[in-house]
């Protein structure tokens, strides 16, 4: 599990293959993930938006970005976490994710981005 804390927001990513939505021969490997935000400063927020910087093995990147995570803009009190599990797909069996989520501190309607550390998605077989 990778972690990091932004501005009292923790992030943590947890990767999973998704061997049963992957087809190697047509090049289309799934992975899944599971975010954990938790809120370790003194203040509710919100989650805004989401920025993703997608890589795989071949060199290809993507830019993927939007509202809010898997069609919600949670708000997460002091002390309170939310989790999400999402997917992306890479053309190899081997790539990187990474980005930031803009926040709004509610008090004062705030906003400050947070680091989503960068995480490795990688097929199992390739870590033998």
């Amino acid at each position: 599990m990778v972690t990091a804390i932004t501005n009292g927001i923790k992030i943590s990513v947890q990767t999973m293959y998704q061997d049963q939505d992957s087809n190697p021969e047509a090049e289309h490997f799934m992975f899944a993930y599971r975010i954990v935000i938790e809120n370790l400063s003194d203040y509710t927020i919100q989650l805004k938006r989401r920025q993703w910087f997608i890589f795989d093995s071949s060199g290809l990147q993507r830019e993927v970005e939007g509202e809010g995570v898997v069609g919600e803009q949670p708000v997460i009190e002091p002390g309170d976490a939310h989790t999400y599990v999402s997917a992306c797909h890479l053309t190899t069996d081997m790539g990187s994710m990474k980005g930031n989520y803009l926040m709004t501190r509610l008090a004062d309607q705030t906003d400050f981005t947070v680091d989503i550390p960068e995480f490795e998605l990688i097929v199992p077989y390739r870590l033998n």
